[in-house]
């Protein structure tokens, strides 16, 4: 079993699911504010992440395979997905998992992977896990890998779980391995999934434009003022939009 925290009370589970290189901390804004609402909420460090264990090998629909036992009596279920954690998300939404997935919310997922891109990260995936004789290095070398630097968050909250502690010193927690799992076909998934999808993303986001997003979500969302970790940045607005993938659910 994955490691994974979980709080709240409710009728409605709210599962939600970070990105490459991240943890499930990155949601500390997000549940704080949900604690406020009759949900639960589950947020796990996806497999290879955080305090979660590694794994001979990754693919979305293996970590969608270890979410899955989380959530597989959950009902109605609705997800929360950054980056990587939309993709996993999308593979929980097809069923092939045993779980059924009312509304999904997808925030930043990269959909168009060049040549280049999909170099960078096996070249990423190859390279050892590099350890560090003084934590605040690991620390450095944590934010700019899950994209939370300095300007994104100040608050420690977001990074917990991000290093961990050993004889040689410090290193990343997560797995470099699992850099394999990008270049998935974003647009099979999104066909396969059976649910409500809501797409966002950071008006300052380089990692994909509204136009791409409005391929798969005609009234897809551009948050100001934020850029590709928006539920660090502004998690106020990602509770917003929840809120009316909530409301719409309610119709179905």
């Amino acid at each position: 079993m994955i490691w994974h925290t979980r709080g709240g009370n409710g009728p409605t589970t709210v599962l939600l699911l970070h990105g490459l290189g991240a943890t499930g901390a990155v949601w500390t804004g997000v549940c704080q504010q949900l604690e406020s609402r009759p949900l639960r909420w589950i947020s796990p460090d996806l497999g290879g992440h955080g305090l979660s264990p590694w794994q001979d090998s990754y693919s979305v629909g293996q970590l969608a395979a270890e979410v899955a036992p989380l959530v597989r009596q959950a009902e109605p279920l609705f997800v929360v997905g950054h980056s990587l954690g939309v993709y996993v998300g999308l593979a929980l939404a097809s069923r092939w998992f045993g779980v059924r997935v009312a509304g999904l919310l997808g925030i930043g997922p990269k959909i168009q992977w060049s040549a280049a891109d999909l170099q960078g990260t096996r070249e990423l995936a190859a390279r050892p896990s590099r350890w560090y004789p003084q934590s605040a290095e690991a620390w450095t070398r944590y934010r700019r890998v899950s994209g939370l630097e300095i300007p994104v968050t100040s608050d420690a909250a977001p990074l917990a779980r991000g290093i961990t502690q050993g004889t040689e010193g410090w290193r990343l927690s997560h797995d470099p391995r699992t850099f394999l799992v990008a270049g998935a076909p974003f647009s099979t998934l999104a066909a396969t999934s059976d649910t409500r999808l809501a797409l966002a993303r950071g008006a300052g986001d380089p990692m994909v434009s509204l136009a791409e997003l409005q391929q798969y979500d005609p009234g897809a969302r551009e948050i100001a003022s934020a850029g590709h970790n928006v539920h660090v940045e502004k998690p106020t607005a990602v509770v917003e939009l929840l809120d009316e993938l909530l409301a719409a659910g309610k119709l179905d």
